[in-house]
């Protein structure tokens, strides 16, 4: 199966991915993955690191003639903040030495791992903390899970987001962009990144995005920190993937992991989740039917989906629920870590809103899921085995 690691801090010299399980002859270069990279930096309410950073990815290893070779792929992604600061990031985040100069931060955000991070690794000093649960290590996160976007794409299927309610700006109703995503997805989930991307905060409508802007610059006057809901949807996916048999085996579990473990998100739904604890079954449950082709199918998709912890041919539709970023220009009371003195906590840069960002580092997580629950049931050693045993399996 699947797995990868990341290592690094957000001001340190590099971040570091290693890629294991990824089966031979998938196509794969550093211009996909950068292509990924760069929508990570999406988003308008980005703070000063997204006019810094120009994420580009070094493959170290198991890529060979741009196809992997089966062996772990090696990944390095480097910290442009770590030369090009100004804030002595060599010095402060040193693998060397004994740090007698470099002053400890010692005001714990409100909301942030920063405290508790601390008393965790008996820290008196929150750097470490700060930055390694940073959101600069979903940069790696995505660079290791576009991998796996580009072994789902041999087998077509597509993976897209989009942002659906910006701190309180949203749709007013919940059918409109609904109609207007299951429009674009009928070829195919990509076609919501290509209208997506082109909106300033990734949303579907112009009128919307504008007035999200509007909202940012406002919460930005007030010194405030803004948090929304996006949308992952998974096209081309067979019915089969994922088990009922074990809770751990259960997909919509592990997609729910795969959203909660990204920085800042708190809350997961997958179809209608919220809106079918509220309805009665008769107006949950997706009719089935078998087409003229003998394919089972759904005449809804309430479920987004997924039912008992499976896919069921479906796309899958994922939403998750991002609350504002712990760091704000206006700065919330805290204590200090030492003295235990109240006073307004420090500020560390960040930006006003990163739901656009969010949605982009979510489709990534959840393009490793679905990876690995494919591989799970088509696996093999080969990308042409795979496809071989893909083609052999019935879909209906």
């Amino acid at each position: 199966m699947l797995r990868y690691l990341t290592a690094g801090e957000s001001h340190g010299e590099a971040l570091v991915g290693i890629v294991e399980g990824m089966p031979a002859g998938v196509p794969l270069t550093a211009k996909e993955i950068n292509r990924h990279l760069a929508r990570r930096w999406l988003g308008f309410g980005r703070g000063g690191r997204a006019k810094l950073e120009r994420d580009k990815i070094h493959i170290y290893s198991g890529v060979r003639f741009s196809k992997t070779i089966a062996g772990p792929i090696g990944l390095r992604l480097d910290n442009a903040a770590y030369r090009k600061d100004k804030s002595g990031w060599p010095e402060v985040m040193s693998v060397d030495g004994e740090g007698e100069d470099i002053t400890r931060v010692t005001l714990p955000r409100p909301g942030h791992a920063d405290l508790v991070g601390a008393q965790k690794y008996g820290f008196d000093d929150l750097r470490p903390v700060i930055d390694r649960a940073s959101a600069r290590e979903t940069a790696m996160r995505v660079a290791c899970c576009s991998i796996a976007r580009q072994l789902l794409k041999q087998f077509g299927i597509e993976v897209g987001s989009h942002v659906v309610q910006l701190g309180e700006v949203g749709w007013d109703h919940e059918a409109d962009w609904r109609k207007r995503r299951e429009a674009l997805i009928v070829e195919g989930a990509e076609n919501i990144n290509d209208l997506a991307d082109r909106s300033e905060v990734r949303m579907l409508d112009e009128e919307l995005s504008r007035v999200c802007v509007d909202h940012i610059k406002e919460a930005k006057r007030s010194g405030d920190s803004l948090g929304g809901v996006y949308e992952v949807v998974v096209t081309g996916v067979p019915p089969g993937l994922g088990s009922y048999v074990h809770w751990d085996r259960r997909l919509t579990g592990q997609l729910a992991q795969a959203i909660l473990s990204i920085q800042a998100q708190k809350g997961v739904e997958i179809g209608d989740g919220t809106a079918n604890s509220r309805r009665p079954g008769s107006q949950v449950h997706d009719e089935i039917f078998r087409d003229d082709e003998a394919v089972f199918r759904r005449r809804s998709n309430r479920a987004g989906g997924l039912e008992g912890g499976m896919t069921n041919g479906m796309p899958i539709i994922v939403r998750g629920y991002m609350k504002p970023i712990p760091t704000l220009i206006k700065p919330l009371e805290t204590a200090d870590m030492i003295t235990g003195e109240t006073q307004p906590t420090r500020y560390e840069r960040s930006d006003v809103t990163s739901v656009p960002a969010a949605s982009t580092v979510a489709e990534a997580t959840v393009a490793w899921v679905i990876a690995n629950a494919f591989l799970e049931r088509y696996g093999a050693d080969s990308l042409e085995e795979m496809v071989v045993r893909f083609s052999a399996t019935s879909r209906v």
